[in-house]
């Protein structure tokens, strides 16, 4: 089965859902090109989100992805959260931050019945999950309506645990990509496989479509995962200065400077691993830190470093998420850009 007949695509390619950096706008450039653009909804308000829907059902383009975290929420743990912010004492300091009027939360919430009853009238025909998968009752009313199912996959044995409980399609996230890893059966990251072994051992021992996604900037890279096996191939990074993506003037700077050369798994920011191009804060604090409270707990004690630091005109203290190959970002629309990476002419 190839993308086409898989998703009704004409172009086999799949825009990453990029939670922070992008609206339906990107969604719908992609989607009208013949791509298969995608919405992040981890991040959303159940209103926000209603609108998003709403502006894809308005643009008439089919299909589309939409996207949720699929994470247990961790219980809060104070000791740790004391500890955390202890070791962000010094930038408190010396931003003249009062970390007492720092609020707690949760940052990110896991799709949900609300969630899914918000979705129902739109009835989206793909939706993906990172961090594993959502209990089947949760996915027996999108299988009802049609709807696709994919999860991403680090790992042969997520694989394998993706397919037992009958996802549509697989995407083999490699350890080369941006933002956070998709890994929900181990948090050992000596376990995570780079883009084309992983797409390889999936692609022979479990059968199901498999999405390559990973370090994939160009239609060479697009080309080699095709070879390998792959139906489609899912690229984030190559998007990030399309004009229809929202990446902040800071993160856009960061992603055409020499600093793309260096990126790191960290999980400051979340409490998760995720891979960004390596900052103040990760230097001097990990990047990986036992600190960090669990995921999504670590992300209310650095937001306000990341404000007052973005306010003058500084990426220290943000996520700026990256691939391992940031080659293919280019400051032209999504539609040209699915198009290159297809290796149609524009």
């Amino acid at each position: 089965m190839n993308a086409q007949e898989l998703f009704g695509i004409q172009l086999p390619i799949l825009q990453a859902p990029m939670a922070g950096v992008q609206t339906s706008a990107l969604t719908i450039a992609v989607s009208q090109a013949g791509g298969l653009g995608s919405l992040p909804c981890a991040m959303l308000t159940h209103d926000a989100l209603r609108a998003e829907l709403a502006a894809i059902a308005a643009s008439s383009i089919r299909p589309y992805q939409i996207n949720f975290f699929a994470h247990t929420p961790p219980t809060p743990n104070a000791s740790r959260e004391r500890a955390w912010r202890t070791a962000l004492a010094p930038y408190y300091a010396e931003f003249g931050i009062d970390p007492g009027t720092i609020p707690t939360g949760p940052g990110r919430m896991p799709f949900s019945r609300e969630a899914l009853d918000l979705i129902a009238p739109f009835r989206p025909p793909v939706v993906s999950f990172h961090f594993g998968l959502p209990a089947d009752e949760l996915l027996a009313p999108i299988r009802a309506w049609g709807g696709k199912i994919l999860s991403s996959a680090t790992t042969l044995a997520e694989a394998h645990w993706l397919s037992a409980r009958g996802v549509d399609a697989i995407i083999a996230q490699g350890l080369e990509a941006g933002g956070h890893r998709g890994m929900f059966l181990s948090d050992d990251l000596t376990t995570q496989v780079g883009t084309l072994p992983l797409v390889r051992q999936i692609v022979r021992d479990v059968d199901k479509p498999v999405i390559a996604a990973g370090g994939i900037a160009d239609a060479a890279g697009v080309a080699a995962v095709l070879q390998l096996g792959a139906v489609a191939a899912q690229v984030g990074t190559a998007y990030l200065l399309c004009d229809e993506a929202t990446t902040s003037a800071i993160h856009r700077q960061a992603l055409t400077s020499a600093a793309t050369e260096h990126t790191a798994l960290t999980n400051l920011f979340t409490g998760r691993p995720a891979r960004g191009i390596v900052n103040r804060l990760m230097r001097e604090l990990g990047p990986i830190s036992a600190l960090a409270p669990a995921f999504p707990l670590a992300t209310s004690a650095v937001a306000p470093l990341r404000a007052k630091a973005e306010a003058i005109g500084s990426g220290d203290f943000s996520p700026l998420w990256s691939g391992q190959n940031a080659s293919g970002c280019r400051t032209i629309p999504a539609d040209r850009m699915t198009r290159q990476l297809a290796g149609v002419s524009a």
